[in-house]
């Protein structure tokens, strides 16, 4: 499938969002594997960013796009859990919440 792109030249959408969605998983692979505590908090915000935009993408792109749409739910819900497990945020500061 073609389509014009802003400068007048046609690009091929399939490879283009194959592409899109190799970046996302691809970040999401590395914070998944990150074993260097210093660097997961960061790996974790790069995923977090690429998902927002992949689903953005999708949520404008005409066709199927449900079963990428479900992975990347899944990927979030994994990230979440990452991110708040006692592992990943031993010797980070707590925040005590105030009722």
């Amino acid at each position: 499938m073609t389509q014009e792109n802003k400068t007048g030249e046609f690009m091929n959408t399939s490879s283009c969002k194959s592409q899109d969605s190799r970046a996302w998983k691809e970040l999401y692979r590395a914070a998944l594997f990150e074993i260097d505590e210093t660097r997961l908090h960061q790996s974790i915000s790069q995923s977090e960013k690429a998902f927002a935009l992949r689903a953005r993408d999708l949520f404008r792109a005409a066709g199927d796009n449900i079963e990428e749409g479900e992975v990347l739910d899944d990927a979030t819900y994994a990230l979440h859990a990452l991110h708040n497990s006692p592992q990943t945020n031993r010797g980070m500061p707590h925040h005590r919440e105030t009722l």
